[in-house]
């Protein structure tokens, strides 16, 4: 199985079932976070999903918004957020929400779609600089913690593990608008020791960070444990990762800048300070350090790996803890005024002894050493309705480009034209952009996609990326290529009734196992799926058919197919929120799997994987009560049909049965 928290926008279609009822188009973006998910590694983004969730409590003054602060939205385009901006500078303050339907290029369904975020008022009735005073009178707590208690028993609990079976965490933030945030995260995942050996501190794992935000000059402050990325992320993007769905909008970088990291991801993350202050009125300049003890593994002196996961429940884990140190400074040096952005990004790290992993041939120019740079410049210029948005890096080794010349032709036509080129020994360890592959190195490739709304009720979205890779790859023992196809129709009939229904193709090669690489095909796969939405008053229900194609001719075929249904009730005397949702899953190999999305806890995004033959069924319910208790609960069963034991090594469970109980509770004071 596969948890994966991801993205900025998630919430925009999971966060409430109330916002979903107001307008079904809300939860058509979850679906390309589920697509992003098949495709991403594991990555924790619930820092982005709580920001996001912010704003359905806390509104954005769109008299007061800034550029950065709209950019958070990805369904308001450019030109929707330059005409946004010169509406209430020309006109002064919005007087109401309905001004928003005099904003040029400003059409129905993203007014629909913006209206849960933001609000207005009068921009002199905002104190621009807040006493401690007020800080402390108007500031909210928040204190959030959960329990994950399987019902089962790994092998590694018989043997290796050190402690009990129970994942938990706790979370405390103190907020003042977006002014000030504090807090502190702590966590103890499953098979971890609590308050023992080597967790004689309790949690094994501890956030704390300070964020301030426009105090004079000073922008942003970041103090403790926080994420940093400027331009397209080719020197330093350590934010939402963006990638290829089924909208434009996953395929735009627009966070940039300090932000808090609150989440339990223990490797994905700065510790120590960063700040931007405003120079001028179109200057801007950014700096950081951090300072950071890593896992990992020492032999000789010399770093052979480094351990990301974060887990330290066996002696050999825990052995990995903090085993060197990684230094980290640079910055970024902006300029921007109304249509062009120009900036400078730098960044230098090092550690404490020698990085020298045992790499294989596939992976013979990846990182290696003690001190590495890169520096990249990174440029935005819009011209009516075309902008062009790239960034050029240089790193210790190689070199990276990326290039997005983006073409509104209308409200509801788009047009995207994306090159990318990353050198076959470009070092990046911080880089994270837009590619076929999770690492910027080893490819070059062309992107084209366009989104149009050529009937009422329809939208269209299709893409091609054509790809290739001038140096061996994991499981490919020579240089390659390959092309990805994607399409996709959308019908909403109304607001009760949307369905769409989509097609990716993907073609890529791959070493035939059992050859050692000597023999090389390419490998073919097709993937479809259905999904049919229905929302009426306190109902939400979804039915999902996926169906899979894999091919290594004449080698190997297989096949996979899955069928979901989930049903929601928010019950009208009581405030619960009840989903039920099941799988039923059959596929003939790992490549053939399948991935279903099921609601999960608060800030998370769970899209579990299957193959084989069998079933998942979830339960999950929500209590409010009133603005300041809120209670998760959910119970999650997997059983196959097709064998005796579930996973391998520590991780096996004896049986075909997995279940769960994951239990979320937070107060707001």
């Amino acid at each position: 199985m596969k948890n994966i928290k991801i993205g900025v926008w998630l919430l925009i279609g999971l966060i409430s079932s109330a916002v979903q009822a107001q307008n079904t188009n809300l939860m058509l973006w979850e679906e390309n976070l589920e697509q992003l998910a098949t495709e991403a590694e594991s990555t924790d983004w619930e820092d982005e999903l709580e920001e996001l969730s912010h704003r359905l409590t806390q509104k954005l003054n769109l008299n007061t918004a800034t550029r950065q602060q709209l950019e958070i939205f990805p369904f308001l385009s450019d030109i929707q957020v330059e005409n946004l901006l010169a509406y209430v500078y020309v006109h002064g303050d919005m007087q109401t929400l309905y001004e928003l339907q005099l904003v040029e290029e400003m059409d129905k369904a993203t007014i629909e779609r913006l209206l849960p975020f933001v609000c207005v008022v009068p921009s002199r009735e905002e104190e621009r600089f807040p006493s401690l005073r007020r800080i402390l009178k108007y500031g909210k707590h928040e204190a959030t913690t959960r329990f994950d208690v399987p019902f089962y028993t790994r092998k590694g609990y018989e043997t290796s593990y050190l402690g009990p079976s129970l994942y938990h965490s706790l979370r405390y933030n103190f907020r003042y608008s977006d002014r000030l945030q504090v807090g502190v995260t702590g966590e103890k995942d499953a098979g971890e020791p609590f308050f023992a050996l080597h967790d004689r501190q309790g949690y094994d794992y501890y956030s704390f960070y300070l964020l301030m935000k426009d105090c004079g000059r000073l922008q942003t402050l970041a103090i403790g444990n926080y994420k940093a990325s400027f331009g397209q992320g080719l020197v330093l993007g350590n934010s939402f990762g963006f990638g290829k769905t089924f909208s434009l909008a996953t395929t735009e970088n627009r966070t940039e800048g300090f932000r808090k990291h609150s989440s339990s991801d223990e490797y994905n993350y700065f510790r120590g300070v960063g700040a931007t202050v405003r120079l001028a009125s179109r200057w801007q300049t950014s700096a950081f350090y951090s300072h950071r003890r890593m896992d990992g593994v020492v032999e000789d002196g010399s770093i052979t790996s480094i351990y990301k996961t974060g887990l330290h429940r066996s002696e050999s884990e825990a052995a990995k803890k903090h085993a060197f140190v990684m230094q980290v400074a640079g910055g970024n040096v902006s300029y921007e005024n109304a249509h062009l952005k120009v900036g400078m990004t730098g960044v230098y790290y090092f550690f404490n002894r020698p990085y020298e992993p045992n790499l294989r041939k596939y992976a013979r120019y990846n990182l290696r050493g003690n001190h590495f740079y890169n520096v990249g410049v990174d440029y935005k210029l819009r011209l009516g309705r075309f902008a062009w948005v790239g960034e050029a890096a240089k790193g210790k080794q190689g070199y990276a480009f990326l290039n997005q010349l983006r073409y509104q032709v209308a409200n509801n036509y788009k047009v995207m034209l994306i090159h990318r080129f990353y050198s076959y020994d470009y070092w990046g360890m911080f880089a994270h952009s837009f590619g076929e592959s999770s690492a910027l190195q080893n490819e070059n490739g062309w992107f084209l996609g366009g989104e149009a709304s050529l009937f009422a009720r329809w939208r269209f979205f299709g893409a091609i990326d054509l790809f290739s890779f001038p140096w061996w790859k994991y499981r490919i023992s020579k240089p390659s290529q390959g092309v990805d196809g994607l399409f996709q129709a959308t019908f909403t009939p109304n607001k009760r009734w949307s369905m769409y229904a989509n097609y990716r193709f993907k073609r890529k090669e791959r070493d035939v196992t059992g050859s050692g690489g000597e023999t090389i095909l390419p490998t073919y796969h097709h993937k479809v799926r259905y999904r049919l939405n229905f929302v009426q008053g306190i109902w939400s229900l979804r039915t999902t058919f996926d169906y899979n194609h894999f091919s290594q001719p004449p080698l190997q075929y297989s096949q996979g197919w899955q069928a979901t249904q989930s049903c929601n009730v928010r019950l009208p005397f009581f405030p619960l929120v009840a989903s039920l949702q099941g799988t039923y899953f059959h596929t003939d190999d790992y490549d053939s799997r399948v991935y279903a999305y099921e609601k999960g806890l608060l800030y998370t995004f769970y899209t579990p994987s299957f193959y084989g033959r069998g079933f998942r069924f979830s339960a999950h319910l929500r209590y409010d009560f009133r603005n300041w208790l809120m209670l998760i609960a959910k119970f999650g069963q997997t059983i196959y049909q097709d064998r005796d034991e579930i996973g391998s090594g520590n991780d096996l469970i004896r049986g075909n049965k997995k279940s769960d109980l994951q239990i979320q509770v937070r107060l707001k004071f």
